[in-house]
């Protein structure tokens, strides 16, 4: 089965935005290159939207210029504006693509430690709560994704964390303490910055949710997490607000220093 007769409409608006936009384009019989022409972008681009792959989505300016070409009173528009605002099962897929091209990633956690600094074994605890299926799988994948630090480029990393992700006890003290060592250990790589929004600042920012900016190629895309899914952002002005909470937050956390003196103070507590 090919790739676009893998795309399911259904589930997925990405799906359904490259479905439409293949059935206008084949029905009007226009090759690649002259879609690309009317939407403004290249032969290869609408290729990749058309077959949903990561980091390839129709933009404002492309839908309502494929809008006008069709007659089609919007429906592009539309489907691009909801498919930012509602949660998409294939977002965390995106999500792990963007992240593995990323040149920076900035992450704000308020209830855990982030996937890229998990141990297996907190990953394990974590995954087993969550009643997550395929755990042993779904680990090793986890384990994968933080190869990306330590590759040969790797992507800056800027962590907050909130005080309280450091004294959640995931898995018990003893694993929390091993994974509080993880955390200090990852912290001495030259492209990792950790630093902790200590509880006595009170109310911040951050207290909405956790989120996670992403910078590929000179552009940002922030994601976020929920119970039942996430959401990839790519609008620049939610964009752009987003990016201010992490700078609110960011004022507020303790220096890199003094938040690795917590973390040992955290640990060393915990028995």
């Amino acid at each position: 089965m090919s790739l676009i007769e893998s795309l399911d409409p259904d589930t997925s608006f990405r799906h359904w935005i490259a479905a439409d936009l293949r059935f206008y384009r084949e029905k009007a019989d226009l090759s690649l290159s002259q879609m690309g022409r009317i939407i403004g972008c290249t032969r290869h681009t609408v290729s990749n939207i058309e077959h949903a792959r990561d980091g390839f989505n129709l933009n404002d300016h492309q839908a309502g210029r494929a809008d006008a070409f069709f007659g089609l009173n919007h429906h592009f528009a539309r489907l691009v504006r909801y498919s930012r605002s509602a949660h998409d099962p294939d977002w965390y897929t995106e999500h792990v693509g963007l992240e593995a091209r990323a040149s920076l990633i900035r992450i704000f956690e308020l209830a855990v430690i982030p996937g890229l600094l998990q141990t297996p074994d907190y990953a394990h605890a974590l995954l087993t709560a969550g009643r997550t299926p395929d755990i042993g799988d779904q680990v090793a994948k986890r384990m994968n994704r933080q190869k990306i630090l330590t590759k040969p480029t790797p992507p800056e990393l800027w962590v907050l964390l909130a005080q309280s992700v450091l004294t959640l006890p995931v898995g018990g003290p003893m694993m929390m303490r091993v994974q509080l060592g993880h955390l200090l250990e990852m912290g001495g790589l030259p492209n990792v910055t950790i630093r902790v929004v200590p509880d006595e600042e009170g109310a911040h920012q951050g207290l909405a949710g956790a989120f996670k900016l992403l910078t590929v190629n000179g552009k940002d895309v922030v994601y976020t997490e929920a119970n039942g899914g996430g959401r990839l952002v790519q609008g620049a002005s939610e964009i752009q607000t987003f990016a201010r909470w992490y700078d609110r937050i960011g004022a507020q956390a303790l220096s890199e220093r003094s938040s690795r003196s917590l973390i040992e103070r955290v640990m060393e507590a915990m028995k």
